[in-house]
């Protein structure tokens, strides 16, 4: 039966006959009238870089080498697994269980278990995850990456007839949900779904390993193509005979692949001589692929012989670019050389939906994920702008994810959409019509795979005519590899207009993870009883006002409303000049919004009432070259005492706090700081700790939504908040309260949730600084005031991002808190050399860091508070009568001068070079500076009082005293 979306060729070049004329390879049909055009239609051939096959069997409806219309690839699994379900019966069909393999077959396999209904899906994997043990593993042998891993989150699911398989501890300790889920699959069918059978070894080797450990008496075998000799169908069939169970196998097209003698010598030899012929060329985009290859979507790849190339207005390689390593392909492999912005498209995945079933996927995460599908799609299309052809391009073993998002784009757009995957395969690339493999673009690994790094492909994309590819990764492979010069963004930004990235949050079982999201689908529960959402006259599951009969949670005893689904953290480079791993901006990106207005405008607004100062943004300061040399000077002279001061919070947090912190800074001042102890804990310890930045505002709090994330993904217990100093102590007392108010006010599930994530209660209010001159924290590297180089500029020193901003028409209840990302600056940016030039001194402070360390873990570090109360009484000495207008420090006067209007400054008297940068802003403001003394900071800012647009001078600046 033919896919929606496909349509019958004629009279087109086969995709095999390249191969075919210089090798003999032959496909051949099941003997059936129209079996050879079938079986052409759905497969080209291609020749393997490997050693042990010289052929590749190249699908057209995979979605994996081929970009095909993402309606077809999901419509040919789903399918199949119609036809499992008509052939199990329906009691069957409930108890199945569904495993694809690895990396090819894992969104064929999924799809088949949305056709069979209501299956859990699980696939192999190569990627071995931390604390997940192994349920069982399988060889392939013919494949160049051999090694397949089953990492269920529930080793019930692959139990059989015994129903014994060996639960990890934290499973082990709830053992009534691995009793229920084991009585749910005992002796259940196991459907097993590959690409293609060529010979049946893999199938053999993976029921053979799972046979010995979960015996059952049913499997079945799925394919989209069933190629095996007749010795291999008798071979399958008395294995099963010995092993006493049934084995039948659905496949949509079967014939055989003759093979001439020497084939695997003559691939071997036509490779190289592929290879020497295009040794000394570049890999360039392919030239115009003039004539039409046969299969369902050949139209996607070949274009006429006067196409252009790429989509109108793309840059391809330049004539001069240079090449590729020395042992990349031929002539049609393809590399780019031109870098364009990648822009991140926030999905917002629904919280604890997997990204696929390296761990399971259950009817639960099936039926959250179809409610999300409609919305991650219009976010994408709303980022495409106008693109008219258009690539969703999945990762190696990510390819369902993708798939559906592909698919749900295509029904919501005018867009012509297409989907294929990336691959550790390696394959030859011929630019002819009667060869499958056109094109290649050629990129480093970039999820630290653990055979370690190694070249990845991506075949068919370039010259295909996109002018939008949209790469759909999940969070482990979001790595700065990813965003390289040599990257697979940058490959194709050579190809295409526009490059959007979407990152899916890599799903870990919750035993193996700190934490489990708040009313995330209980992956351990499994009803075989639930109403099948595809069983004829049944009522959409979907629809709004359905009963949902996959509620897993034990908390939810009637249909709620979805949880709400947050974005993942924005990173560098699209948001923030700080690299990808240093930080993740809990935030939106407001960058597109004019925010910005005049200082003496936002005081008169901010002291009337009128506004707060989270809803604007001052004019970023530009500093002058003086200036600029003043903030070089100051990070000479304090870059050593910052390190030690870091070194010395660092490591009183390990110590004190807990041995693998989440670091969480307060944007903006503490984002630097939390780069930096991210920094040393790396550098002294090893530890690659994360690292988010979130905002707090005065008076408003700290933002809900990011804790919400925080307590979906670790443990609330970890989170250690991170601000550069204390003045007063205006915001530790803000986060107290704010904290505190955060778990009165939410429900009592989910209330219930944050206290089961942190194990202790939920966050820990105390914020560790750099700096606590106000005696305000018992987590600190210094109570000294001193100038650190950080607090002398604005977002030129942080990132390039603004102060944040919290504005109701701006931050929905659903939102995080907005920033924008000053990209226009990126001249003066010296964000990076602060960082690199203080992390340059960790080693000469090491020594002293431990004797402070052992210091301040023998001393009484009670907060005092006297910073408040200097406040206070400053305050009233000087007739302000608003602590909030009383900024003390070095730090918080700076920010008076370049953000607010400032009325005068009080300095310690004697104060030396820690002040040099406020003396000059203050001259080049108008503002007067009074030598005081018994202050307990070196200085303190005293932002005008009552201020109105007539308490300056017609320059703005304030008004001197007489």
């Amino acid at each position: 039966m033919r896919a929606a979306g496909e349509e019958r060729t004629t009279d087109m070049v086969w995709s095999g006959s390249w191969v075919t004329e210089r090798l003999g390879v032959e496909l051949i049909g099941d003997g059936r009238p129209d079996g050879d055009r079938e079986l052409r239609e759905l497969l080209g051939l291609a020749l393997r870089r490997n050693p042990k096959r010289a052929h590749l069997l190249v699908s057209n409806v995979l979605g994996k080498h081929v970009p095909q219309k993402p309606s077809v690839v999901y419509g040919a699994g789903f399918e199949l697994g119609r036809r499992v379900r008509a052939l199990l019966g329906e009691a069957e069909a409930r108890r199945a269980v569904v495993l694809g393999y690895a990396e090819t077959a894992t969104g064929l396999g999924h799809a088949v278990a949305d056709g069979l209904g209501v299956a859990p899906y699980l696939h192999s994997t190569r990627r071995p995850v931390d604390g997940v043990a192994r349920a069982g593993g399988f060889e392939e042998s013919h494949s160049h990456a051999t090694s397949h891993l089953l990492l269920p989150e529930d080793p019930a699911l692959l139990a059989g007839g015994r129903g014994d398989g060996e639960a990890p501890d934290a499973v082990a300790d709830a053992p009534d949900a691995v009793a229920e889920q084991s009585s749910a699959v005992a002796d259940a069918p196991l459907v097993l779904v590959d690409d293609e059978f060529s010979t049946g070894n893999t199938v053999l080797n993976t029921i053979r390993a799972l046979h010995e450990r979960y015996p059952r008496g049913r499997y079945v075998v799925v394919a989209l193509v069933d190629m095996r000799s007749p010795a291999d169908r008798v071979r399958l069939a008395a294995f099963a005979a010995e092993i006493g169970a049934r084995v039948d196998l659905v496949a949509r097209c079967s014939g055989t692949v003759t093979l001439p003698d020497g084939v695997l010598e003559k691939g071997r030899a036509l490779v190289a001589a592929q290879e020497q012929a295009g040794s000394g060329g570049r890999e360039a985009r392919s030239p115009g692929l003039e004539a039409k290859s046969s299969g369902p979507e050949a139209d996607s790849l070949h274009r006429d012989s006067d196409s252009p190339g790429p989509a109108a207005g793309s840059l391809g390689p330049k004539s001069d670019s240079p090449g590729p390593k020395s042992d990349s392909p031929g002539p049609a492999a393809v590399v780019g050389t031109e870098r364009r912005t990648c822009t991140r498209v926030d999905l917002r995945w629904p919280a604890g939906v997997p990204d696929g079933g390296r761990h399971g996927f259950t009817p639960a995460h099936r039926a959250a994920l179809e409610r999300a599908l409609p919305a991650m799609a219009d976010r994408v299309a709303a980022a495409l702008g106008g693109a008219r052809r258009v690539l969703v391009l999945g990762f190696e073993e990510l390819m369902y994810a993708p798939l559906r998002l592909a698919a749900a784009l295509e029904e919501r757009t005018d867009a012509e959409v297409r989907y294929s995957t990336t691959t550790r395969s390696p394959v030859l690339a011929v630019d002819d019509p009667g060869y499958a493999i056109r094109s290649r673009l050629v990129f480093p690994a970039h999820d630290n795979p653990a055979d370690g790094p190694g070249d990845r492909y991506a075949y068919n994309v370039a010259g295909a005519g996109f002018d939008a590819v949209v790469v759909t990764v999940d969070s482990a492979a979001d790595t700065p590899e990813l965003h390289a010069p040599d990257s697979l963004l940058a490959r194709l930004a050579a190809h295409t207009d526009r490059v959007l990235l979407a990152v899916v949050p890599s799903y870990v079982p919750s035993y193996a993870r700190p934490c489990t999201p708040a009313h995330a689908p209980d992956p351990h529960v499994f009803d075989p009883g639930a109403p099948d959402p595809y069983a004829p006259d049944s009522p959409d599951p979907y629809a709004p006002d359905s009963p949902d009969p996959y509620v897993s949670d034990p908390h939810v005893s009637e249909r709620q409303e979805p949880p709400t689904v947050l974005p993942e953290p924005l990173r560098g480079p699209a948001f923030s000049s700080y690299a990808p791993d240093e930080v993740g901006w809990l935030l939106q990106d407001l960058s597109h919004v004019e925010l910005e207005a005049p200082v003496e405008e936002r005081e008169e607004a901010i002291q009337s009432g009128g506004a707060h100062y989270a809803e604007s943004l001052p004019v970023e300061y530009q500093p002058s070259d003086q200036y600029q040399s003043l903030f070089k000077a100051a990070l000479e002279l304090s870059a050593a005492r910052v390190a030690r001061a870091v070194g010395t919070v660092t490591e009183t947090v390990l110590a004190e706090r807990t041995p693998r912190p989440v670091l969480v800074s307060l944007v903006r001042a503490g984002t630097p700081v939390g780069i930096l102890m991210r920094r040393w804990a790396r550098h002294r310890h090893g530890l690659d700790l994360p690292h988010y930045a979130v905002s707090i505002v005065r008076g408003r709090g700290i933002d809900a939504n990011a804790l919400r994330w925080l307590a979906a993904h670790h443990d609330p217990a970890d989170v250690v908040f991170v601000d550069g100093w204390t003045g007063k102590g205006a915001i530790t007392r803000e986060l107290a309260e704010a904290l505190a108010e955060f778990d009165g006010t939410k429900g009592p599930e989910e209330a219930e949730g944050v206290v089961r994530a942190g194990g202790s209660g939920g966050f820990d209010p105390e914020i560790a600084v750099l700096a606590d001159p106000g005696g305000c924290v018992r987590t600190y590297g210094t109570r000294e005031d001193f100038l650190i180089p950080s607090a002398c500029l604005n977002s030129t020193v942080s990132g390039l991002v603004s102060r944040t901003v919290l504005r109701s028409d701006l931050v929905g209840p659903d939102d995080f808190h907005g920033a924008k990302f000053y990209r226009e600056l990126a001249g003066s940016d010296v964000s990076g050399h602060f960082l690199d030039t203080v992390t340059a001194c960790f080693d000469e402070v090491a020594d002293a860091v431990d004797a402070e360390v052992a210091a301040l873990a023998a001393a009484d570090r009670t907060p005092t508070w006297e910073g408040w109360a200097a406040v206070e009484r400053i305050s009233e000495e000087h007739g302000i009568h608003d602590v909030n207008l009383v900024k003390p420090g070095v730090g918080e006067t700076t920010r008076v001068l370049l953000r607010r209007v400032p009325w005068k400054i009080l300095a310690r008297r004697g104060a030396g070079a820690d002040l040099d940068h406020i003396r000059l802003l203050a001259r080049q403001r108008g503002v007067p500076i009074e030598e005081v003394d018994e202050l307990p900071y070196t200085c303190v800012g005293l932002i005008h009082p009552k201020y109105t647009r007539g308490a300056t001078g017609a320059n703005g600046r304030a008004v001197e005293p007489k």
